[in-house]
């Protein structure tokens, strides 16, 4: 007979005083805690927008990966990875006889991707991840082939080929293995070549827009006073939350210099607005210092689940014509504590609130649902966004 009980109780949680955002996660019993950070602070303008048509592009490719050591695709399983060989051994003038099987093991099949930033030009090189498509065991010591890079539009922006660089490591004998971190992707440094360059234009006329990261007016418009007090009134506008219309030199040059000053001026942001992010995978809650909570009361019961799994084992006599039967039968007892019904007070600080929230004694599992809730009552000043 064995007994395998699964216990699921509720786990301690603890208060700890500062000032910064609080973080709470189910992965290890964390405690709801607060991590110090700064208060609000000037930004360069740089770090809170960037100019509207400068923007990188994604780049794609498939290509081949060889000189594994027995690691790649099993090609009976994966018929494009041979059919890339066959092809690409075509193109070179090499001609398979009709019929042949391949039996490769030191190739694999990869999708190779990178990013083309802004004003890119022909011959500078970019990084490049390659990432199996097949069922190859690792791409360590792996060389890939000559890979045409293409954008959204189809068109070859740049040409990849290099020694892959995997981070990961494996070894297997005698029918088991070991593995550390991740075989099937790997990194090429300055694994890439520009070809053609995508045209980029600093707006148009003598007009530039910024667009801010997060949409807030009240940071628009501090951004506006900050543009205007720098280089006179009129050169800046707010068109909306996220979008500032600025008035810049025609001359190349004289852009380029504008452009450098303006993202180096100093910026105060506005305060964030109140928000709580709940992530129902993992149990992760994170709150900004923004949160506040109205006085509210709260009745949190513990949930306790066990299950006892029982094997018996059936043995006929000897000689007997019946046969060993094993039976498994589990049973499961589900027990629920009434929970006491708690008064948390108001709290206008995020210690506060961290410290109310910790009175329950609640799992990060069970405060998805409380804070949800919370909100609902009105309780919770704050948005919820739950990802």
């Amino acid at each position: 007979m064995t007994k395998h009980p699964h216990h699921f109780s509720r786990l301690p949680v603890t208060l700890r005083r500062f000032l910064g955002v609080a973080v709470v996660t189910a992965a290890a019993a964390l405690p709801l805690t607060i991590v110090p950070v700064t208060a609000a602070h000037a930004e360069r303008l740089k770090d809170l927008a960037s100019i509207q048509g400068v923007r990188q592009n994604q780049l794609i490719g498939y290509g081949l990966v060889v000189g594994l050591d027995g690691s790649g695709d099993q090609t009976t399983q994966t018929p494009f990875t041979v059919q890339s060989v066959v092809s690409m051994l075509q193109q070179l003038g090499v001609n398979l006889p009709p019929g042949a099987t391949l039996q490769l093991k030191n190739v694999a099949a990869v999708m190779v991707t990178s990013s083309l930033p802004a004003f890119s030009q022909p011959g500078q090189t970019l990084d490049v991840t390659v990432s199996s498509m097949g069922n190859a065991k690792s791409l360590r010591g792996g060389t890939l082939l000559m890979t045409p890079l293409k954008g959204a539009d189809g068109q070859i922006y740049g040409m990849a080929q290099g020694n892959v660089l995997v981070g990961g490591v494996g070894a297997a004998a005698g029918g088991a293995s070991k593995v550390v971190n991740h075989l099937s992707v790997g990194r090429i440094s300055a694994g890439a070549t520009v070809e053609r360059a995508v045209a980029s234009s600093l707006g148009q006329g003598d007009v530039i827009n910024l667009e801010l990261k997060d949409t807030d007016f009240s940071t628009a418009s501090k951004v506006v006073d900050a543009i205007n007090k720098k280089f006179g009134a009129q050169t800046a506008a707010a068109l909306d939350g996220r979008v500032i219309r600025v008035h810049a030199p025609l001359n190349a040059d004289e852009r380029v210099s504008f452009i450098g000053a303006l993202e180096s001026l100093s910026v105060t942001p506005a305060q964030m607005s109140a928000k709580v992010i709940l992530n129902a995978r993992t149990g992760s809650v994170v709150m900004n210092q923004a949160v506040t909570l109205e006085s509210c009361a709260v009745a949190h019961g513990n949930l306790s689940v066990t299950i006892n799994t029982d094997v018996q084992v059936s043995q006929p006599a000897a000689l007997a014509a019946g046969q060993t039967v094993v039976v498994q039968t589990a049973q499961i007892d589900i027990k629920k504590d009434a929970g006491q019904l708690q008064l948390l007070k108001a709290g206008a600080s995020l210690a506060e609130v961290v410290k109310a929230l910790n009175s329950i004694g609640a799992t990060p599992q069970d405060l998805l649902a409380i804070l949800q809730a919370m909100k609902a009552s009105g309780a919770l000043r704050a948005e919820l966004e739950i990802i």
